[in-house]
């Protein structure tokens, strides 16, 4: 099992998705990824996202001005 971090800051809707499925793309089942953001809205579309595609979401947290979604490659 490996665990990755994406970096997505900077990045606008719909970009920090689209990363995010880039790189799940590339990991095993059962890896960790955790994407760091700016755009707040990545607490909502990553884990709509993750649920559409059969992945499951570990946490989401705020620090600041940054957003963290852990999720884990299911499929």
């Amino acid at each position: 099992m490996a665990e990755e971090t994406l970096d997505a800051r900077r990045l606008l809707c719909p970009l920090p998705v689209i990363r995010t499925q880039d790189r799940v793309a590339q990991l095993e089942q059962g890896d960790v990824l955790e994407v760091v953001c700016t755009d707040p809205g990545v607490l909502h579309d990553i884990p709509v996202w993750c649920r559409v595609h059969g992945h499951s979401v570990i946490s989401t947290r705020t620090e600041g001005r940054e957003y963290f979604v852990t999720l884990r490659v299911e499929a």
